[in-house]
């Protein structure tokens, strides 16, 4: 039995040359080649470009975040300098302190019922003096038609 493997194996020359082969031109490949290239680049920049949405969107997340907490944080401050003024304008508040200064409250003989306050020099004159007035012949014509 071994004989006849040896033997079969001896038929094939060991230095056998192929016939050369001349092989025929693929005249598609190149177009095949060229469309899933295109194909390939088109789908890597869509994740290229999704990749870089998500991170934008991330990073503008944080920014968001950030700004929350800051705007939080701005408003606890606001309500703690209202309630802060609100203590330092109490009656109380004030009343001591002005007797710190050396004042003393008003004595109903201090005040005059008759004498009126007068305001700034400002506000003395009218709004309305400082706008010119509209003289009759205009008024007239302004008036409503149909009566």
């Amino acid at each position: 039995m071994r004989n006849s493997i040896q033997d079969t194996m001896r038929r094939v020359p060991s230095r056998h040359r192929n016939a050369p082969v001349a092989r025929e031109r693929d005249r598609g490949a190149l177009k095949r080649f060229s469309f899933l290239l295109i194909c390939g680049l088109l789908l890597a920049g869509g994740f290229v470009y999704a990749g870089g949405r998500h991170f934008a969107a991330l990073k503008l997340g944080y920014q968001t975040e950030k700004l929350r907490n800051a705007l939080t944080e701005a408003r606890e401050e606001q309500r703690r300098l209202t309630v802060e003024k609100e203590i330092a304008a109490s009656p109380a508040r004030l009343e001591r302190a002005a007797r710190q200064l050396g004042m003393q409250p008003m004595q109903p003989a201090q005040i005059d019922p008759l004498r009126q306050r007068t305001a700034p020099r400002e506000l003395k004159v009218p709004v309305a003096a400082k706008i010119p007035a509209k003289t009759p012949a205009k008024l007239k014509t302004q008036q409503p038609r149909g009566k």
